[in-house]
């Protein structure tokens, strides 16, 4: 994957490598792997227990987007750090959007 992003018919996916436990909820940018897959670093300000950490990432993740939060879907990572995103919307707006964290 060359962006932290696909596009997808229903809007994009967004791959987002959680840190939890940070002083304040912010996006810190792209981290990229060992095996050169880019991810959207997102730093959030609770513990990742009973998906507090999922919440407050999606709620980010609806207000940088302007989306609604039924308009995102986790669909991989639930318990893990390196997660994906389903963000629904159009494509071409919402690739714009996430295109702007790899400047």
């Amino acid at each position: 994957m060359a962006h932290a992003w696909q596009r997808v018919d229903s809007g994009i996916i967004l791959a987002v490598r959680a840190l939890p436990q940070g002083s304040r909820n912010r996006i810190e940018g792209i981290w990229q792997d060992a095996a050169g897959a880019r991810w959207l670093s997102v730093r959030v300000s609770v513990q990742p227990a009973d998906g507090a950490a999922n919440a407050a990432i999606i709620e980010m993740l609806c207000k940088y987007f302007s989306v609604r939060k039924a308009d995102i879907m986790l669909v991989s990572g639930t318990t893990s750090r390196l997660k994906r995103f389903n963000i629904a919307g159009d494509p071409d707006l919402l690739g714009a959007l996430a295109q702007k964290f790899q400047e």
